[in-house]
């Protein structure tokens, strides 16, 4: 093991710097999160929502719902699926996706915590 020393100024420095990612990271938590602007994967979307993955496939080939893949998964915006549930492309309920939502944000403020 090497063991590294640094002058006491350097290390306050680097201190403080650390101490300014946390306070941004913690201001971070308290602003509200914009739903409309969350991503769900295939999975969360399913389970939710109660629609099965072929469902989800046709809304994709069809073009009814915009979405970014990303290593082999597939992403949604909250904004995406709010407009299928509006038109009426599938069926479930207002509820529903607000118990995605709500999952959704508890996972982000877990992330952002570092995963308490």
């Amino acid at each position: 093991m090497e063991v590294v020393t640094i002058d006491s100024k350097a290390f306050c420095k680097i201190e403080e710097k650390i101490n300014a990612i946390y306070e941004h990271i913690v201001s971070q938590q308290s602003e509200p999160i914009d739903e409309d602007k969350m991503w769900v994967d295939s999975n969360a979307l399913c389970r939710y929502l109660r629609i099965s993955e072929r469902t989800l496939q046709r809304l994709r080939t069809g073009g009814h719902i915009s979405y970014s893949p990303l290593g082999g998964k597939y992403f949604y915006q909250i904004s995406q699926i709010r407009k299928m549930l509006e038109s009426n492309l599938i069926k479930s309920t207002e509820e529903c996706l607000s118990e995605l939502v709500s999952s959704q944000t508890s996972h982000y403020h877990k992330t952002l915590r570092g995963g308490e």
